[in-house]
């Protein structure tokens, strides 16, 4: 009886949405027919997650703008207005800032265990201000930090304990991949561990991140949203950790004492780590601001990075000249390829789907084009490096990345021309993206596991 009476209650408060909608509209006529559908997916999206209908409801409502363009501004403006006459009280202010404080409280908790978690091996004599465990660390700092960010997520969507189950299996293989003998000790394979482990187990984060719902395109474009406004957040508590960090170094010289000492074995390796949880949890907790920032830094950079490999390939054509094989000028390479990809999917996860083609739509192809040839030409020069000195780990692990890479830009190329042309759908794009992305987490797990019996077997 009390489902039928929330689910009375709910088309009520619905039947009430579409009344209003339709009667304060001063602008274009507001379609409601298209808006309907994505404000009941959202709705059953967050009663799964576990709050109520009501809750669901206006969080639904709030969220209009980013699905229909023409009622962006309306749906913005107008939401506190449309909850009044609605007649839906929010729920008690008291009992919203009450949940707020818990939230808070349980992330700075799990902030402080991920800072912890990364001091627990200097009880059996391995510390991190030691440059003889610098290895170590490496290895194994995603394994520190990551499964306390997987708890904050899972006591906030109520993860289901088979969920959590997997989590661990999946974590514990990481863990014994990166410290078995013939494994991440190995120093070959150290530095292929220490930056593939990250990929795969990142993957968990988003599993938890969906409160296990990561089957859903939805959630999964949700994750990649989160990814990107974690990485600014990360970024800006990065620079004012330095920014804090150079003043407590001016000041304690000044008394002649150096905490040097005290930064690379307590203050860096702690807050990094904790600082990853802070993150995540402010970009839950302020979305509004970086709805609006993210989005923006990602229209200016992207014309920008287009235009940097328009000049770079136009460069190399004229020239006639190849891509230095050098290892480092590959890693960075590839760092720039990751960019430009992650420019791709948050710049995709932003924008309305139901929009039409617009001028940055073009950018975006020049772009993921441009992209696409840039890979080529790294592919090349993997190719090059193979054929003068022969098989490696490294190599073939940047071979596998740069072909995955190169699917992953050939299709959206496609994708994303058919969308301009008007013959497909931008959501085509979301799914190829959103479904595309687990390829890399699966790529990072073989040459963390996999690449050392390999090779060790090839010999």
């Amino acid at each position: 009886m009390a489902d039928a009476h929330h689910e009375t209650s709910l088309e009520d408060q619905i039947e009430q949405w579409r009344t209003v909608l339709r009667r304060q509209a001063t602008g274009p006529a507001v379609d409601v027919s298209q808006l309907e559908p994505p404000l009941r997916a959202e709705i059953a999206g967050l009663t799964r997650a576990g709050l109520t209908a009501d809750e669901a409801f206006l969080i639904a409502v709030k969220r209009l703008g980013r699905v229909d363009a023409g009622s962006r501004v309306f749906a913005h403006e107008r939401s506190a207005r449309v909850w009044q006459q609605l007649g839906v009280a929010p729920a008690d202010s008291g009992e919203r800032r009450a949940a707020a404080r818990r939230e808070a409280w349980v992330a700075f908790g799990f902030a402080v265990l991920a800072g912890v978690a990364i001091k627990v091996p200097s009880l059996f004599g391995i510390d991190s201000g030691d440059d003889a465990n610098e290895g170590f660390y490496f290895r194994n700092a995603s394994l520190f930090v990551l499964p306390c960010l997987i708890g904050f997520f899972a006591w906030k969507r109520r993860l289901a304990p088979r969920t959590l189950g997997w989590l661990a299996a999946a974590f514990a293989v990481g863990a014994a991949a990166a410290n078995l003998p013939g494994f991440g000790q190995v120093r070959s394979f150290g530095e292929l561990s220490a930056l593939h482990l990250p990929i795969a187990l990142w993957l968990g984060v988003g599993i938890a991140y969906a409160g296990g719902r990561w089957g859903e395109v939805s959630r999964r474009m949700d994750f990649i949203r989160f990814s990107g406004e974690l990485f600014i957040y990360y970024v800006l508590i990065a620079l004012g950790g330095g920014v804090l960090c150079a003043f407590m170094a001016l000041t304690f010289k000044s008394i002649g004492i150096n905490i040097g000492p005290f930064f690379a074995a307590w203050l860096i390796p702690c807050g990094a780590g904790g600082a990853l949880v802070i993150a995540s949890w402010l970009v839950e907790a302020k979305q509004g601001v970086l709805e609006s920032m993210a989005p923006m830094l990602t229209r200016l950079f992207t014309p920008l990075f287009a235009l940097m490999l328009v000049a770079f390939l136009g460069t190399l054509l004229v020239s006639g000249r190849g891509v230095a094989i050098e290892r480092e000028m590959l890693i960075g390479f590839d760092l720039l390829l990751v960019v430009v990809l992650g420019l791709l999917l948050y710049s995709i996860s932003a924008r309305d789907p139901q929009a039409p083609p617009g001028a940055f739509d073009v950018v975006q192809v020049v772009l993921v084009v441009g992209a696409l040839l840039a890979d080529a030409v790294a592919l090349w020069a993997i190719g090059a490096r193979i054929s003068e000195f022969g098989f490696s780990p490294n190599r073939v692990a940047a071979l596998g990345e740069n072909v995955i890479l190169l699917v992953n830009l050939a299709w959206s190329a496609v994708l994303y021309i058919r969308f301009l042309i008007g013959r497909g759908s931008f959501p085509s794009l979301e799914r190829w993206q959103t479904g595309y992305v687990p390829v890399y987490a699966v790529w990072a797990a073989i040459v963390v596991i996999v690449f050392p019996p390999l090779f060790r077997w090839l010999g």
